[in-house]
């Protein structure tokens, strides 16, 4: 795989494009994280997530690593699939955790990746790292956006 600005531009399209479809898994995963924990989680808009990829792509040095790893997943079949499940969790992981940002949003990115991966099932024409790449783009970009109360508050362990 070679990486240039141009390829990277070509999967923040993809990324943008897939919003129709990234958006509803996104709030669904928020709605059954919501009831688990007994509490009420903002939904997100198409805008909204369309925002936040806007600012994952213009920092250079994140977008060439998004945009690498979402090429894999994009790319990545195996015959048979379960051969492949290890890489496609390792790369899903991985972009979801890269997306969400720095701790704890990182490890929870992580672990949304793994509750939203057995939500998402890919169509049979795709290849098998299509639906891993769905999943991680929701669970990043679910713990990047603002929604869930405790993110909304200063946190009463800061030290001033």
């Amino acid at each position: 795989m070679h990486l240039t600005p141009e390829r990277v531009a070509a999967e923040y399209e993809w990324v943008i494009e897939r919003a129709d479809t990234v958006v509803p898994i996104i709030n669904d995963v928020r709605d059954d994280l919501g009831s688990i924990f007994e509490t009420d989680v903002d939904p997100v808009t198409e805008d909204a997530y369309r925002g936040a990829v806007d600012a994952v792509f213009a920092d250079g040095d994140l977008a060439v690593n998004v945009a690498a790893m979402v090429a894999i997943l994009r790319e990545l079949d195996v015959e048979g699939d379960y051969p492949g499940f290890i890489v496609d969790e390792i790369v899903g992981r991985e972009l979801a955790a890269t997306i969400a940002g720095t701790q704890p949003l990182r490890t929870l990115g992580e672990a949304t990746f793994h509750y939203a991966d057995l939500q998402v099932h890919g169509d049979e024409s795709e290849n098998a790292g299509v639906d891993d790449c769905e999943a991680a783009l929701a669970a990043g970009f679910q713990e990047r956006l603002p929604g869930w109360n405790w993110t909304e508050r200063e946190s009463p362990f800061g030290v001033r």
